[in-house]
């Protein structure tokens, strides 16, 4: 019976070694970091037909991955694939398209969780594990609004929103609502975003050399990772812009920069907007002149309006080429057209058409929901034949004028010298004044200070004699005191002895009880007997017993 038991015992000892032989050995994988694991199931159902990835219990590749550690798997079963995680680095979004899922209804291509599509939810930043088997993930920038600008929304999916409406919920369009600068998490396969410069923008014509626009700058922040996101968002602004003016003028016509060339594909850093256009101002004046201006024209985009500007007429080059230079140019040939020649080049008909230009375009962009600030012309070019002779004119009144105010000038220097040497001679006479009103205020404070000195040794003399009476006084009375205290203390004094004198009733019997009294108690009085032969007989009742007390009695005699 014990052999049977031991055997049992050793045949389960070696049946667990080797178990944990296959296990760790043979079943056991590890998982590193960053990593994942996709399980190939060998044996179970097969898949339904148009089914990617596998449950439990069926064979071909599971949709669950396993995450980084220690794993144990059958080998004979399963086969392990390692991957890498799916990293989402901050700033970033993953889009992800699923093979797998339900599908979509007719027209939609934004999938829910669930369905197979593009999923209208995006993975922001962090580590996922998802099956690269039936699912794709593309990483992209989120959208960063710089500051200074707005991102315009439109929406992709949907059904398309009323002509001339902004889109709601589910539908394609612009929305109203815009994006202020900040970081978004932005689908862009559901929404496009579109970033325009809010605040003043400038467009200028240039005469002959053509015309352009200036956008706002861009502000950096202290954040580098933010500032890269920006200049890419701004730089696929300024691609879209750029692809816009080919197609509108073609390339050869429209250079379109933002801090870069785009002819030459050379992106930098995007700072300053930059739109350099094909367009002049020029017009026949009223006596049939022509005249070409240059001119530049101060806008702005506001937030709460740039979404339906951007609905209407597009991005800001468009808003610039199919509105603002119309006007510009419309407005500027019908006002100019009221002028001559000449009222250019004389400063006030030149300031009366810029104000009529600047009102003008104030009212029609204003329609627009355009806020114009100012028209400022710059330079105007007149025919030679009409310019000279004006100038010429010009400069002679300009001369005569220069003249007489030459003559003024001269007149007003010598008047000034004249005022100068009144101003040096009242300075001379105020000095004086100054010195001696400095030598009165200083006699008068040696004055004062005497005074004040005399009063003080006057006062102090007084104070001092006072001292001296009072401490006279004080001496006198305390002497007093002491003397009548004395004459009170011995008279008491005496009073006492003749009381006691009298109560003695002779003077002699008062003077031996004071000296009884003040004898010493402890004094004895011994009876001598001083008579022939016994004087030493008798010495023992004197108290001087010993030796030494007979010789201090020797002495004494």
């Amino acid at each position: 019976m014990k052999k049977i038991i031991s055997a049992v015992v050793t045949i389960v000892i070696i049946l667990g070694a080797l178990q944990f032989m296959w296990l760790w050995g043979f079943c056991r994988f590890y998982v590193g970091p960053n990593k994942m694991a996709i399980i190939t199931a060998k044996n179970g159902k097969a898949l339904e037909p148009g089914q990617i990835l596998a449950r439990d219990g069926q064979k071909g590749i599971r949709e669950e991955t396993l995450a980084e550690g220690r794993h144990f798997l059958n080998p004979i079963f399963y086969e392990r694939e390692i991957v890498a995680a799916i990293l989402i680095d901050p700033g970033k979004v993953g889009v992800v398209t699923s093979k797998v899922g339900a599908k979509l209804p007719e027209g939609e291509f934004i999938a829910e969780r669930g369905q197979k599509g593009i999923w209208r939810s995006v993975l922001g930043p962090g580590k996922y594990r998802m099956n690269p088997y039936g699912y794709n993930v593309e990483i992209v920038d989120a959208i960063s609004i710089p500051i200074g600008y707005d991102g315009v929304v439109t929406s992709l999916a949907g059904e398309r929103a009323a002509s001339g409406e902004f889109a709601n919920a589910k539908q394609q369009g612009v929305r109203k609502d815009v994006l202020q600068p900040g970081l978004y998490y932005v689908n862009p396969k559901e929404y496009k975003v579109d970033v325009l410069e809010i605040g003043i923008n400038q467009v200028s014509l240039m005469g002959e050399s053509g015309g352009k626009v200036v956008t706002k700058a861009r502000q950096l922040g202290q954040n580098e990772a933010l500032n890269v996101l920006q200049a890419n968002m701004l730089q696929r602004q300024e691609e879209k812009r750029a692809d816009y003016f080919s197609q509108r003028k073609g390339q050869e016509q429209v250079d379109f920069k933002a801090g870069k060339r785009v002819r030459d594909a050379d992106y930098a850093a995007m700072e300053v907007g930059e739109m350099n256009l094909m367009e002049l101002v020029s017009f026949p004046s009223r006596d049939g002149f022509p005249i070409s201006l240059d001119m530049t024209v101060e806008f702005e985009l506001s937030p709460e309006r740039i979404a339906g500007i951007f609905r209407r007429y597009g991005d800001l080059p468009a808003v610039v080429d199919k509105i603002i230079m119309p006007q510009i140019t419309s407005i500027s040939r019908n006002k100019g057209s009221e002028y001559r020649a000449k009222d250019f080049i004389v400063g006030e008909g030149r300031e009366k058409f810029q104000n009529e230009l600047t009102v003008s375009l104030e009212q029609t962009l204003g329609g627009k929901d355009i806020k114009v600030y100012n028209a400022l012309i710059r330079h105007v070019e007149v025919p030679d034949e009409i310019r000279a002779p004006i100038q010429q004119a010009s400069v002679a009144v300009e001369q005569d004028l220069t003249n007489k105010e030459r003559q003024n000038t001269a007149r007003k220097e010598a008047e000034l010298n004249t005022e100068l040497s009144l101003i040096n001679q009242r300075g001379e006479q105020v000095m004086q004044e100054t010195e001696k009103l400095k030598a009165e205020i200083a006699a008068d404070l040696d004055k004062q200070v005497a005074q004040i000195q005399a009063e003080t040794l006057k006062k102090a003399a007084e104070i001092k004699k006072m001292t001296a009476a009072i401490e006279a006084d004080k001496v006198r009375v305390l002497g007093q005191a002491k003397a009548t205290s004395i004459e009170k203390v011995e008279g008491e004094k005496a009073n006492g002895l003749q009381l006691k004198t009298a109560a003695f009733g002779d003077p002699l019997a008062y003077a031996q009880w004071t000296f009884a009294d003040t004898l010493n108690p402890k004094m004895k009085l011994n009876i001598i007997h001083a008579g022939e032969g016994t004087l030493w007989t008798d010495l023992e009742n004197t108290g001087f017993a010993e030796l030494g007390g007979a010789q201090q009695l020797k002495k004494r005699k």
